[in-house]
C-alpha cells in the first residue's frame, strides 16, 4: 500500500512538473482523461461537519477545531496539477470547456464546504482562475455562487466556504463594467446584504465588507440601497456583531454623496442614537467613532461654529444672515434673467433661421 502511495505521488509530481514546464501542447484525449483522473480525486463526499459528529448545534463554528483532510499529500498535488492545467498558456479553452463544463464547476463549488482551509484556500484560486479564463463560464459561476449564499442564508446557515467566495467576489465586483447591470444590483440587495443576517457572520464579515464597500465605489448612488439594508439586518442582541457592522457602516459612508446620505439620514442617525446609548461600551464606542467620519464631523462644526457667533454677537450673526439671504436671492435672479435673455436670443436666431 505504502508503495502505491509512493508511486501515485512520484506520477502526479511528474504531471505538475511536465505541465508547468510548457514542453508542449497535451492532445485533447490526454486532456480529456487528465479531467477524468482529477475528477475521481476530487470529487468526493464530504465527512460530516464537527457540529454533526458531536450532535450539537450551538457550538460555535469559530471555535470549532476545523477538519483536516488525511489524504491532503495526494490531494495537494491533484489540486496542484488543475491548477497549472486552468493557467497554462498552452490550454485552449475552446477545448478545456468540453470537460471543465457547468457540471464540473458546480462539483467544484460544493468542495467550498469542505472544512480544510488548504482545500478551501486551492479551490478559491482555481476558481477565480476558471472565471478569468472561460468567459463562457461567468454568468453560470455567479450565479451558482448566488445559490450557495441563498441556502446559507435561508436554510442551512452554516457553510465553511463563504469567506473564499466572497473573497472570489471582491475581485469580480471590482472589474464590473459601468453602468453597472440590473443582474449585479439585484445581487447586491438579495444576497450580499441579508449575509449579514447569519450568526457566523464573523466569520466571513472581512470579505463581505469589502464587497459592499466595492459596490458603494462602483456606483455611488447604491449607498442608500446599502445603508437601509444594514439598518434592515442591524444586530439587535449580538454586540460583536454590532461592532462590526458600525465599522462597516464608517467605510459606506466614506464613499456616500450628500444627496445618496440625505435619503437615509433619519433612519441612519436613529440607529446610531441607539447604539450610542448602548451598555456595552465597545459599541458606544464604535458609533461614537463615526463622528470622525466628513459627513457627520463637518455639519457637526458648522453647526457649533454658528452656535459660537451667535453666543458672541446675536446682532451681528442675524445681519449677516440677512445679507447671506438677500445676496442668494440676488445671484438667483440674475441667473433667471440671464436665462431668459438666451432663451430670446435662440428664438430671435431660430426665427431668422426659419
Amino acid at each position: 500500500m505504502a508503495r502505491e502511495k509512493e508511486i501515485k505521488t512520484q506520477t502526479l509530481v511528474e504531471l505538475v512538473d511536465f505541465i508547468q514546464s510548457g514542453s508542449g501542447k497535451i492532445t485533447e484525449a490526454n486532456q480529456e482523461e487528465m479531467i477524468k483522473m482529477i475528477s475521481l480525486n476530487i470529487f468526493r463526499s464530504l465527512p460530516p461537519a464537527s457540529h454533526e459528529n458531536t450532535g450539537s448545534e450551538n457550538i460555535d463554528p469559530e471555535e470549532e477545531d476545523p477538519y483536516l483532510e488525511p489524504s491532503w499529500p495526494h490531494l495537494q498535488l491533484v489540486y496542484e496539477l488543475l491548477l497549472r492545467y486552468v493557467v497554462s498558456s498552452d490550454t485552449d479553452t475552446k477545448v478545456a470547456k468540453r470537460y471543465i463544463d457547468h457540471s464540473f464547476v458546480l462539483r467544484l463549488l460544493d468542495l467550498f464546504d469542505s472544512e480544510d482551509p488548504r482545500e478551501r484556500e486551492y479551490l478559491k484560486t482555481i476558481l477565480h482562475r476558471i472565471y478569468g479564463k472561460f468567459m463562457v463560464h461567468r454568468p453560470f459561476i455567479r450565479k451558482a455562487i448566488n445559490n450557495i449564499f441563498y441556502r446559507f442564508i435561508y436554510e442551512t446557515g452554516r457553510h465553511s466556504g463563504i469567506g473564499e467566495l466572497l473573497e472570489i467576489l471582491g475581485s469580480i465586483i471590482n472589474g464590473f463594467a459601468l453602468p453597472m447591470k440590473e443582474e449585479h444590483k439585484l445581487f447586491l440587495a438579495r444576497a450580499l446584504i441579508p449575509l449579514h443576517k447569519p450568526k457566523p457572520v464573523a466569520m466571513y464579515h472581512q470579505q463581505l465588507s469589502y464587497c459592499i464597500t466595492q459596490f458603494v465605489e462602483k456606483d455611488y448612488k447604491l449607498a442608500d440601497t446599502v445603508i437601509m439594508g444594514l439598518l434592515k439586518y442591524w444586530p439587535v442582541t449580538n454586540s460583536q456583531k454590532e461592532v462590526l457592522v458600525l465599522g462597516e457602516l464608517e467605510e459606506v459612508l466614506e464613499a456616500t454623496h450628500n444627496v445618496e446620505f440625505q435619503r437615509c439620514m433619519v433612519p441612519l442617525f436613529r440607529q446610531i442614537a441607539r447604539s450610542l446609548n448602548s451598555y456595552h461600551f465597545q459599541v458606544a464606542e464604535r458609533a461614537l467613532f463615526l463622528w470622525n467620519n466628513d459627513h457627520i464631523a463637518v455639519h457637526g462644526l458648522t453647526v457649533n461654529v454658528q452656535k459660537m457667533f451667535m453666543d458672541m454677537d446675536a446682532e451681528l450673526f442675524e445681519q449677516c444672515q440677512r445679507q447671506y439671504i438677500e445676496r442668494e436671492l440676488r445671484s438667483r435672479e440674475l441667473e433667471e434673467q440671464q436665462e431668459t435673455k438666451w432663451q430670446q436670443l435662440a428664438a430671435a436666431a431660430a426665427a431668422q433661421g426659419g
